[in-house]
């Protein structure tokens, strides 16, 4: 078990070595190229927060993308508070938000201001991602992941259809995008524009959980 931030080379190694779910440990999430770049090191101040946030984010979110659609690709995933702070107030152009909106999302070892643990992750979706490029509306994406998973907040970015995906306790689902149409798609608390029929239709080509029952879908 690991109880403190990684002081030696073997303890990150450590660090990076603990499996978080069936298809990820935490070095998968560890990289960043804003602290490559810069020289500057990610590792957590809170190594048993980070985990847990981590075995959540991956077990219920990214597992189950992985048994549906394959391997995905992690863009941006955990950021210490120094260096989400470097990011978002050094780095240039600036690419983090400030260090408190991002506890409970991608600084994973600290709570949010409501208490909650939460973790998030950059991710692109290969198969989603090669149609896109060829014109498919993201919005089938989100839907899909909003009528199976239990997320608390997706945002969708241009460059080949990659979404924050995160997780996080007492969960409020929200979607929101830079791609046209911008903006949220989804409130956090309210209830989905389309109906389940409309957005069932959005992904009905989509490949099945795979060895997984659908859970019942939100009305």
């Amino acid at each position: 078990m690991i109880k403190r931030k990684p002081r030696s080379y073997s303890s990150l190694e450590d660090l990076g070595r603990v499996r978080l779910s069936r298809h990820f440990y935490m070095r998968d999430f560890l990289y960043s190229e804003i602290g490559n770049f810069f020289g500057k090191p990610n590792i957590p101040d809170d190594p048993p927060l980070a985990i847990m946030a981590g075995e959540k984010l991956c077990q219920n979110l990214l597992d189950p993308l992985v048994d549906t659609f394959g391997p995905i690709a992690v863009r941006s995933s955990y950021r210490s508070p120094d260096l989400n702070h470097f990011g978002a107030t050094q780095a240039k152009p600036q690419r983090c938000s400030r260090n408190e909106a991002n506890y409970a999302s991608h600084i994973w070892d600290k709570r949010d201001s409501a208490g909650r643990m939460g973790a998030c992750a950059c991710i692109v979706v290969p198969w989603f991602a090669d149609q896109y490029a060829k014109g498919r509306d993201w919005r089938d994406l989100a839907w899909w992941v909003h009528d199976h998973l239990p997320y608390h907040a997706m945002y969708f970015f241009p460059k080949l259809a990659a979404f924050n995906l995160t997780w996080r306790e007492d969960p409020a689902p929200q979607i929101a995008s830079y791609v046209a149409p911008k903006g949220t798609l989804l409130h956090a608390g309210d209830r989905p524009a389309e109906g389940h029929a409309t957005r069932q239709a959005r992904y009905a080509n989509f490949p099945r959980l795979c060895g997984i029952a659908y859970p019942p879908i939100p009305t």
